[in-house]
C-alpha cells in the first residue's frame, strides 16, 4: 500500500478542536489513507473525574512525571479510549461521510509490546523502584491486518495501551512513538505530530518563534515536558522510516506553525531546497503534501503562488503579454526508499524524473529578472506519471503562454526538441465456450494474440517508426464464457501526425471489443525558432553546443500539442533518462547547478528576444 498517512492527535485536540476533523477528510480526499494514532490524556483525566478518583502519577529522577499504571488503574485507562475517545472520533468523521475503524492497539493482539523494567521514582525525596507499573515498549504490529483495514475503511484509528504477550496483560506506551513506530513499520508516506503549539519554538512564550527546520540529531535545548516525546518519536520515524516529518499546530494540520525534520546535512546552499522535495514523497495522485510544502516555502513579494483546482502548484512572476511557461511536473512513480547524499549528488525518488527540473524552474522565479512587457509561469503539474496527465491537460485548457520549457531530464548537454504520443488500447475477447478439439476452434487467448498481431500490422501503415509492446494479459473463465484482455501500447513518432488514430479502423467481428485508452499524438518542434534560438545562446555562454534529442516516451509536451502545437515546445533538465523509474535515479549535484545557470541564461534571453521583429 502506497499512499498511508499517519496522524497523531492529542486528546486535547480531538475533544477540544472538531475542525481537525475536517482536514482529515481533505487528506482521504486527496487519495491517502488514515491511520490516525490518539493520544488519551485528557480523556483519562476526564474518566477519573468522573470517577472522583485522584489521577496517579509517578516522579521520575530527572524530575518528570509520568502517569503510574498499576494493574487497578489500567482498566479506567482502556475505557477512557473506549468510552470517550473512540466515540468522538468516530461522531466527528461520520459527519464527513468517512468509514472508521477504531481499536485498542493491544486488543487482539495488534500491537504488541513488551513490558519495561521496574521503574526508578523519587517519593517523599527518596528513591524508590516501582515494579508494578505496566508501561512498555513497542516490539511489532500485524501490518497484513492493518494494511487489509485500510483498504476497507478511510481512517483506521489506533491508540495505546498494547498487549504483552509474554506477561498476557495491556501495557501503555507512549502515542507519539507508537505512531511513529506504525509509521516506520507500514512505510507511510508522511507522518504529522499534531500539538497544542505553532510547532517547536525556540521560546516557549512566543507563539511567533516557530523552530521551521530541524536536522538529524540537533541539539533542542529549548524544548520542554511533552514535546519531549513528540521530538524522539519524530526522530526515530527520520531515522528509521521512508516518511518526511513535521510537528504541526496548533491543533491543526494547516497551521503555519510547522517544524520539519530533515535527514540531511544543514548548510546545502543553492541545493537545500532540493534536497528537501526529494524527501518528501509525491506519488501519482497524492501530491498535496508535496505541493503545499514547496508553496509554503516561496515566499517573495513579486511572486504569486497557489494550487489550482486539480492540484498543480502555479506560480507566477510579472504580468507581461510575453508570457513563458516552464512546465514540470510534481508525482513520481511508486515505491520510494530513504534518500542519500551520496558521490557528490543525490540518490531518491524522483531526483531524475523530474523534481530536479522543477526545482530548477521554481530558482527562476528568484534567479530571472522578468522584464515588464514579460511573465514567467512556473507550474508543478500533478498525474503526469499516469494515463489521466490531469494537470497538463488543465493547462491546456485554462492557461496560456508564447513559449513552453518542459521540466524532464534532457541531460546537461542535450535539447529535448520533441516525444513519440502514446496509443493506449485495451482489447477484450469473450467467447462462449467451447471444446478444444472442435473444428476451427481458437481459444480466446490464440485469438487476442491473433488480433494484436493484426492491430501491429494496421498501425504499421500508419507510422512505421513506431514501438509497441503487449502487457497486462489476463485471461478466465465465468459462468460459460471464456475472456482474455491484453494493454497494447504504441509509441507513435511525431511524423505520423496529429490526426493518425483516424486513419485506424478496428473491426474484428462479435467477439472482440477494442477500447482507446489514450491517443496522444507525438511531437516535435523546429530548430529556428526564438526559444531554440535562446538555448543555442544559453549553452554557447556556458561553453557547450546543443545536442538535440527526440524521445520516444511520453511527456505533458504531447498533452499540450493536442491544441497547442504552433506554440515553441522544448524539454531541458539534468538527470539521465534511462535512470527513470528505476530504483536507481541519481544526479550530480554539478549537472544540477550547470543545467540551472544554462537554464537562466536561456530563459534570460528568450525575453530579450521577444523586442525583436
Amino acid at each position: 500500500m502506497d499512499n498511508i498517512f499517519v496522524i497523531k492527535l492529542g486528546s486535547s485536540t480531538i475533544l477540544k478542536d472538531d475542525s481537525i476533523f475536517e482536514e482529515i477528510k481533505h487528506i482521504v480526499d486527496d487519495g491517502y489513507k488514515v491511520l490516525l494514532v490518539a493520544g488519551g490524556a485528557d480523556a483519562i483525566e476526564q474518566k477519573y473525574n468522573l470517577m472522583q478518583r485522584k489521577m496517579p502519577f509517578l516522579t521520575l529522577p530527572n524530575g518528570d512525571e509520568v502517569r503510574y499504571c498499576s494493574p487497578t488503574e489500567m482498566p479506567i485507562i482502556l475505557d477512557s479510549y473506549r468510552d470517550i475517545i473512540f466515540p468522538k472520533v468516530k461522531r466527528e468523521l461520520s459527519k464527513y461521510n468517512l468509514s472508521v475503524f477504531t481499536q485498542l492497539g493491544g486488543e487482539n493482539k495488534v500491537i504488541t509490546g513488551k513490558k519495561a523494567k521496574p521503574l526508578k521514582a523519587v517519593l517523599n525525596n527518596k528513591a524508590v523502584i516501582v515494579r508494578d507499573s505496566f508501561f512498555g515498549n513497542y516490539e511489532k504490529s500485524n501490518n497484513e491486518l492493518l494494511y487489509s483495514l485500510l483498504k476497507a475503511y478511510d481512517v483506521v484509528c489506533v491508540s495505546p495501551p498494547i498487549y504483552d504477550t509474554d506477561h498476557h496483560c495491556y501495557i501503555n506506551i507512549d502515542a507519539d512513538m507508537l505512531a511513529a513506530h506504525l509509521a516506520t513499520d507500514m512505510k507511510a508516506k508522511h507522518i504529522r505530530f499534531v500539538t497544542s503549539t505553532p510547532g517547536i519554538l525556540q521560546d516557549i512564550n512566543d507563539h511567533s518563534s516557530t523552530i521551521k527546520n530541524i536536522y538529524l540529531d540537533e541539539e533542542l535545548k529549548s524544548v520542554r515536558g511533552k514535546m519531549k516525546q513528540k521530538v524522539r518519536a519524530a526522530y526515530w520515524s527520520l531515522k528509521h522510516g521512508i516518511c518526511d516529518v513535521c510537528i504541526v499546530g496548533p491543533h491543526t494540520l494547516k497551521g503555519k506553525g510547522k517544524t520539519w525534520f530533515w535527514d540531511m546535512p544543514e548548510n546545502l546552499g543553492d541545493l537545500e531546497l532540493l534536497n528537501k522535495c526529494i524527501r518528501i514523497p509525491s506519488t501519482s495522485h497524492n501530491e498535496r503534501e508535496f505541493a503545499q510544502f514547496v508553496l509554503d516555502n516561496i515566499e517573495h513579494d513579486s511572486i504569486t503562488g497557489e494550487i489550482d483546482k486539480v492540484g498543480n502548484l502555479v506560480f507566477r512572476k510579472g504580468n507581461g503579454p510575453n508570457k513563458l511557461m516552464l512546465l514540470g511536473h510534481i508525482d513520481t512513480v511508486p515505491y520510494n526508499w530513504k534518500v542519500k547524499n551520496i558521490e557528490d549528488g543525490i540518490h531518491g525518488r524522483g531526483v531524475v524524473d523530474a523534481k530536479s527540473s522543477f526545482v530548477n524552474f521554481l530558482y527562476m522565479l528568484e534567479k530571472v529578472d522578468v522584464p515588464q512587457d514579460g511573465s514567467l509561469i512556473v507550474i508543478g503539474a500533478v498525474e503526469e506519471e499516469v494515463s489521466s496527465s490531469k494537470g497538463a491537460h488543465f493547462v491546456k485548457d485554462n492557461y496560456e503562454a508564447n513559449a513552453v520549457i518542459i521540466g524532464e531530464p534532457s541531460g546537461e548537454g542535450n535539447l529535448t526538441l520533441g516525444y513519440y504520443g502514446l496509443y493506449k488500447l485495451k482489447i477484450t475477447i469473450t467467447k462462449p465456450q467451447e471444446h478444444t478439439a472442435g473444428k476451427d476452434a481458437m481459444s480466446v487467448v490464440d485469438l487476442l494474440y491473433s488480433v494484436v498481431d493484426n492491430i501491429r500490422k494496421k498501425v504499421e501503415k500508419v507510422d512505421s517508426k513506431n514501438l509497441s509492446s503487449l502487457i497486462k494479459i489476463n485471461s478466465y473463465q465465468q459462468e460459460g464464457i471464456n475472456y482474455a484482455t491484453g494493454i497494447l501500447n504504441f509509441r507513435i513518432s511525431p511524423e505520423a501526425g496529429k490526426n493518425y488514430n483516424e486513419k485506424l479502423n478496428f473491426d474484428f467481428g462479435e467477439f472482440v471489443n477494442i477500447e482507446i485508452l489514450r491517443a496522444t499524438p507525438g511531437f516535435s518542434n523546429a530548430r529556428n525558432c526564438k526559444l531554440v534560438k535562446s538555448f543555442v545562446y544559453g549553452f554557447s555562454k556556458n561553453g557547450k553546443k546543443v545536442n538535440y534529442l527526440k524521445k520516444r516516451g511520453t511527456s505533458d509536451m504531447n498533452t499540450l500539442a493536442v491544441s497547442w502545437n504552433s506554440i515553441p515546445m522544448v524539454a531541458y533538465g539534468p538527470g539521465d533518462s534511462s535512470l527513470d523509474h528505476t530504483s536507481e535515479e541519481f544526479v550530480k549535484n554539478t549537472e544540477i547547478l550547470n543545467t540551472r545557470q544554462i537554464l537562466k541564461d536561456s530563459i534570460d534571453k528568450w525575453f530579450l528576444l521577444q523586442g525583436e521583429v
